[in-house]
């Protein structure tokens, strides 16, 4: 009767294996081992890309089916992660009309974005605020404050004002524990979103030295898990060196934001770093060879920083190349891709801290009033979606590799288990 039992035991773990291979990209939550990512026990790669616009689209429901067909694209490429905005605040269709006042509709086309991501088996990134001005962001944030008498002298007081705070972690709040209409679960039990941003590109000019932006990210990166302990956190940083670490400024475009990539990613509760890869913005008068150059050196030192200093795991969270750009061709777009991925797929085959990357931007047809110079259009740009989709695969070996792997220690287990028990009864 033992020996069956063993038998059957071995049969399950098999079974188990089979059942591991095909574990979809919505099933549980995302958590950091070491530099890693992992699902359910083995390490998780991540080929995705930016939609900012689809809640926008999903809160009216006649585009809805542009969401559906972007998640249904970037699946059919193998892409299993989106960024995109939980935020809208102000101005025209805001998600936000005023602090703590809502907009119950745009919300709802969040909520389907949510669960349509699930059924395509796509992870999200949701971030709750902009540095910019676009969709309100702390200008508006600031605005508001001011309107209720308090004296700010700039933007940047969106990063120490109590009452602008306040504002904020309310937000955070809502969002947080907002119950989704079409699916019922609160936002923070839901696995379909695998990480919550603090803001889009923080930046804080009015402070190089780094400090107003490292309080800030201390106290709101503890006020998120003290509300959500399932998700990962992470920043939003472009990635610029500040001057906690002078030694590594030589690698920065020139210029300063206030940030600091060593210092801020160190805080508690960040789980994992972020860079964004836009040479084309940043060396303007440069050629294209020089560029490329640049983001080479750019991806190698923040992979080992990642590694060897931050020991957190690495997503390229934003890289692009612009059809603005003069002599712009999908041949140097490609190759701004092909070296992200290059950099991502070296460091991750050898166990590395890049954990993946995420393209900006995946528009689908009928979107014109969308296109930014970045944007990506499977159907109009098929070399470009064939390089998209080679490196979803080449990242899939990967994890086919390791999920392997640990399924052969669970054999390997259940071997010396039937061992020891088959023993034992021989001696019985």
């Amino acid at each position: 009767m033992k020996h069956w039992c063993l038998v059957l035991l071995v049969l399950l773990l098999i079974q188990e294996e089979g059942k591991f291979l095909q574990v979809g990209a919505e099933d549980g939550f995302i958590k950091t081992r070491g530099v890693q990512f992992m699902l359910n026990g083995s390490p998780y790669y991540a080929n995705g890309f930016n939609a900012y616009w689809l809640m926008y689209m999903a809160s009216d429901s006649s585009q809805r089916n542009k969401v559906s067909s972007a998640f249904q694209e970037a699946a059919n490429h193998g892409l299993t992660v989106a960024r995109t905005w939980a935020f809208s605040d102000g101005g025209y269709s805001p998600l936000q009309y005023s602090p703590g006042s809502y907009n119950e509709q745009m919300f709802q086309g969040l909520d389907f974005v949510i669960s349509e991501a699930k059924k395509y088996g796509i992870k999200l990134v949701l971030s709750f605020v902009n540095n910019y001005e676009n969709l309100g962001g702390k200008k508006q944030y600031v605005e508001w404050a001011r309107s209720q008498g308090q004296y700010l002298s700039s933007d940047d007081d969106f990063f120490t004002n109590s009452v602008i705070k306040g504002y904020y972690k309310n937000h955070i709040k809502t969002v947080l524990t907002r119950h989704n209409t079409v699916n019922g679960v609160a936002y923070k039990d839901d696995p379909t979103i695998m990480a919550w941003e603090l803001m889009n590109e923080p930046r804080c000019t009015s402070d190089l030295s780094g400090k107003t932006i490292q309080a800030w990210i201390t106290e709101m990166a503890s006020y998120v898990k003290s509300l959500d302990g399932n998700h990962l956190l992470e920043i939003g940083l472009e990635g610029f060196y500040g001057e906690a670490s002078p030694e590594r400024q030589q690698y920065n475009p020139n210029f300063q934001v206030g940030t600091d990539f060593i210092s801020n990613n160190q805080i508690s509760g960040i789980d994992f770093t972020t860079v964004h890869s836009y040479p084309d913005q940043w060396l303007t008068s440069s050629d294209d060879e020089a560029q490329l150059s640049f983001l080479n050196n750019w991806l190698d030192n923040h992979i080992q920083d990642s590694q060897n200093v931050l020991r957190k795991p690495l997503l390229f969270a934003e890289f692009g190349k612009s059809s603005k750009d003069p002599g712009f061709s999908t041949y140097q777009r490609e190759r701004v891709l092909n070296a992200v991925y290059s950099a991502v797929y070296s460091s991750a085959s050898s166990g590395g801290a890049a954990v993946g990357g995420m393209f900006w931007q995946l528009l689908t047809e009928g979107m014109d009033t969308f296109r930014d110079g970045y944007e990506i259009i499977f159907s109009e740009n098929p070399s470009t979606a064939s390089v998209i989709a080679q490196h979803s695969q080449k990242l899939k070996k990967i994890r086919k590799m390791y999920a392997r792997l640990r399924n052969i220690e669970k054999l390997k287990r259940a071997k010396a288990i039937r061992s020891a028990q088959v023993s034992g009864a021989n001696k019985n």
